[in-house]
């Protein structure tokens, strides 16, 4: 049995030099201790390029003296990133999360260093990525010096996560809660109704995809009387946990992972990691293999629930940005709403309130300038807001606009019916 040399971090971090890249393990398995250390060296480095994708925890780079020494090149923008990424010492790069690890594998961004969250070794020395493997997998294996913190609260998961301490430069044990999230929190009665509607279009026999935040949670709240559901999605939460656990996910039906729920990654509360934890029920992939489109629609009768800042009257989908500021990532969206679309009976569908918390119509005659397009009007399919449920596949320009129209708020449907008259009619 191995038995590790585990190092202070502030030890560890010393590897780091400037200049270099620096990956950082996202999600619930950001790898905070890490992080800390490596910004108390911020004296001593400068141009080290840091990426990631979505972080959680206290890892903010929006102070004056980390800019100097770090650049933030987010793969997905988050919260903690999200003013750096728009500013002059941080970007953001568009890229199909399934594609991400081509940008590790490729040499496009090699990776100098990896800092990433583990389970602690088991008796041959293997460690688990936990609670995220999706690009970290690839990270970890073009990586010239791999920093592990090692948590005896991560979860050990099955799948494509395990790692040989040998191949871990450095270790330090560190235990710490893992962040938590709690969707159920912050739901509103546009929601609610939304998630009622999205059911509704859900067979049984389905396979589920499901994004992030407040919608894919009241979805699965309302499928509890469905049959033999099947998951396969990028993002496991714990709204999921109910529906394993009374039998109506099984993945009975699928062709692909039959008998287990596969995801690339998880965030939630502790009930999630848990559950999760040594749980063979439950995989945990590459977002290379979760996300590729030619995996996704081998499953029949795949749903794929994703959400939108705005949509147009043509059915132009922005997911990733206000206008120009850059608010998350293109991420799993384009994936999943394409691999759905090609599946036998799949369904790829858009949930979005009809209007801003603000009251801001999100259903709108054009984007907003600079606005990213992250599902092309070619690949839209269904749309529900509160109000309703269409469905674009097939229609014409005129013909989606008055669909639109129709499951908008009713306080915008006028300002939308003389912008239709303005583009179609006049």
């Amino acid at each position: 049995m191995i038995v590790p040399n585990y190092l202070t971090a502030d030890e560890a971090l010393k590897h780091v030099m400037p200049g270099q890249r620096v990956f950082i393990h996202g999600s619930a398995a950001t790898p905070i201790c890490l992080v800390e250390a490596l910004q108390r060296r911020h004296l001593e480095l400068h141009d080290v390029e840091l990426v990631s994708i979505t972080t959680l925890g206290d890892v903010n780079f929006d102070r004056p003296e980390y800019r100097k020494s770090f650049y933030f090149n987010s793969l997905f923008v988050s919260a903690a990133t999200r003013n750096v990424a728009n500013s002059e010492d941080g970007d953001y790069v568009p890229v199909f999360l399934s594609q991400i690890p081509l940008l590790f594998r490729r040499d496009i961004l090699p990776l100098n260093v990896s800092l990433i969250q583990v389970s602690p070794p088991d008796i041959h020395g293997y460690c688990s990525l936990g609670t995220s493997v999706d690009i970290a997998k690839a990270a970890i294996e073009v990586s010239k010096y791999i920093i592990a913190q090692v948590n005896p609260l991560m979860p050990r998961t099955h799948g494509d996560g395990f790692i040989h301490v040998s191949k871990l430069d450095s270790m330090v044990w560190h235990e710490a809660a893992l962040p938590e999230i709690n969707y159920s929190s912050d739901v509103s009665e546009a929601m609610k109704k939304i998630g009622i509607h999205v059911a509704s279009l859900v067979e049984d026999g389905s396979t589920l995809q499901l994004g992030i935040g407040s919608i894919p949670d009241q979805v699965l709240m309302n499928l509890s009387t469905h049959k033999n559901l099947g998951l396969h999605t990028e993002m496991f939460s714990d709204g999921i946990i109910p529906l394993i656990e009374s039998g109506v996910i099984n993945n009975s039906q699928k062709k692909l992972n039959r008998g287990r729920s596969v995801t690339a990654f998880m965030a939630g509360t502790r009930k999630l990691y848990d559950f999760v934890d040594d749980n063979p029920s439950v995989r945990v992939m590459d977002i290379s293999y979760v996300n590729d489109t030619s995996v996704i629609r081998q499953n029949q009768k795949v749903v794929a629930i994703n959400s939108a800042i705005e949509i147009d009257l043509t059915g132009q989908i922005c997911s990733d940005s206000i206008g120009s500021y850059q608010y998350s990532g293109i991420g799993g969206q384009m994936d999943f709403i394409h691999g759905a679309s090609l599946s036998v009976g799949g369904k790829p569908i858009i949930a979005i309130p009809s209007q801003t918390n603000k009251g801001v119509s999100r259903i709108v005659p054009f984007l907003k300038e600079g606005a990213g397009v992250v599902t092309s009007r070619g690949h839209v399919h269904w749309v529900v807001t509160e109000y309703g449920i269409v469905n674009l596949f097939g229609k014409s320009l005129k013909q989606r606009a008055k669909a639109l129209i129709e499951i908008a708020h009713p306080g915008h449907r006028e300002m939308l019916e003389l912008a239709y008259y303005n583009r179609f009619v006049k």
